[in-house]
């Protein structure tokens, strides 16, 4: 069958709402570890994970740190108007994450409105304590861009003895609520702010945890260094589309997504040294590796026809570019090599790019041998792209996560998948 014809019904299953897991385990590691090895399953502790790894090999994780980015605002400042909402999705001006939430005075982001309907214009206002300091802040919405809309924020510090601004970062710490998943059907709490962050999380971007890596403790991180696993950063900053259920019959009328990345030199030399294979911490990391494979032939494409800038946007991946013939596809070391030579030409020390890329049967896998992942959501497509990894069989594991009580979904168990 032609992977755009998949009926996203065959990917279903009963997910009763006491096996999603509401809150994590006091204990990050202490979680179950279902593994599954050539078409066996098996149970374990997530702490044994090293165990179960090749020495010598690499492991990537995603670096990304999930942000406080619900803001509110109350419609004409008061205390009784209408409660608004304003999601922050990516950011508009400046368009890198990092310097956008470094800005002091002003900056924009394309964001959803919850009660949009009550803000059909006018600006909303707020006055907020940040660092010791009194904050007002303005949100004026923009141009409509799909299904969010630009939000121009602007604030000033209000006392008397003025003094410098706070930063964008300042202001959501201050004020933003971290967004857990809404399947959890819970209010936000406070520890949260700490549980649904990774231990090596790093940098600020993403409106959901790449939650395979929530069970990772410095410990393991040792034991893994320990047990001669190489261990290599990405950043995917996780959007909110994460979420976004798919609501078409088939999968070919499904629109993915796009998120935003950013790798190292020094990681894709790491591949290169590998072979071009690796372990994928988490389905962020999954697709980020899988995403660079296809980002090497774009780049031998463009440096064989003298058309590339440099700008790591011409690198982006479509939704169904890795399904288009193509001419030879080279293995993914070699893949490796035409993206360093692409860096190295324009002296990129980081390469930052984007992908819509969608991982669902048809798919082949070039970079990832092994993937740890949490269990995904029904109909979904990250249960799209387990399937791929495992040839299909998916339901054997599922059925067996099922059958032997474990716990679903973002603070839930955890799988190692070696197909």
């Amino acid at each position: 069958m032609n992977t755009k014809e998949i009926q996203i019904r065959d990917f279903n299953y009963p997910l009763p709402e006491e096996r999603i897991a509401k809150f994590p385990l006091a204990q990050r590691d202490s979680s179950k570890l279902l593994v599954y090895r050539q078409g066996e399953v098996s149970e374990d502790v997530f702490r044994h994970l090293p165990a179960y790894l090749p020495e010598g090999t690499l492991m990537v994780f995603n670096n990304t740190r999930v942000i406080q980015a619900r803001l509110h605002f109350r419609k004409g400042g008061t205390m009784v108007g209408a409660l608004i909402e304003v999601f922050l999705l990516e950011p508009a001006v400046p368009v890198e994450y990092q310097e956008n939430f470094i800005q002091r005075g002003c900056c924009a982001w394309y964001c959803l409105i919850g009660n949009l309907k009550k803000w059909k214009e006018g600006v909303l206002r707020r006055t907020i304590e940040v660092n010791g300091k009194t904050v007002e802040v303005t949100a004026e919405r923009g141009p409509v861009n799909g299904t969010s809309h630009r939000v121009e924020f602007r604030w000033r510090t209000m006392d008397a003895e003025g003094g410098e601004e706070v930063t964008f970062a300042e202001l959501l710490e201050a004020v933003g609520e971290l967004p857990i998943p809404p399947y959890l059907n819970r209010e936000t709490q406070e520890s949260d702010k700490v549980t649904y962050q990774t231990v090596y999380s790093k940098i600020k971007g993403s409106v959901a945890a790449p939650t395979a890596g929530l069970h990772f403790t410095d410990q393991i991180l040792a034991d893994l260094d320990a047990h001669h696993i190489d261990r290599e950063e990405v950043t995917l900053h996780v959007g909110a589309g994460t979420f976004k259920p798919v609501k078409s019959d088939s999968i070919g009328e499904h629109d993915m997504h796009t998120e935003h990345i950013a790798v190292n030199r020094r990681t894709i030399e790491k591949l290169i040294a590998h072979e071009g294979r690796a372990i994928a911490v988490g389905t962020t990391s999954v697709r980020t590796l899988e995403s660079l494979y296809y980002m090497g032939l774009l780049a031998r494409e463009l440096m064989e026809a003298g058309r590339d800038t440099g700008d790591g946007e011409e690198l982006h991946i479509a939704q169904w570019m890795p399904y288009e013939e193509r001419g030879d596809k080279p293995d993914s070391r070699t893949s490796m090599e035409y993206l360093l030579a692409y860096m190295a030409k324009h002296q990129m020390e980081i390469l930052h790019s984007s992908t819509q890329i969608i991982i669902a049967p048809g798919y082949e896998y070039h970079i990832v041998s092994r993937m740890i992942t949490n269990f995904h959501q029904p109909q979904s497509t990250l249960l799209l792209l387990v399937s791929a990894f495992v040839k299909g069989n998916w339901r054997t594991i599922y059925d067996y996560a099922m059958a032997h009580e474990f716990r679903f979904l973002s603070y839930g168990d955890s799988s190692l998948l070696i197909p």
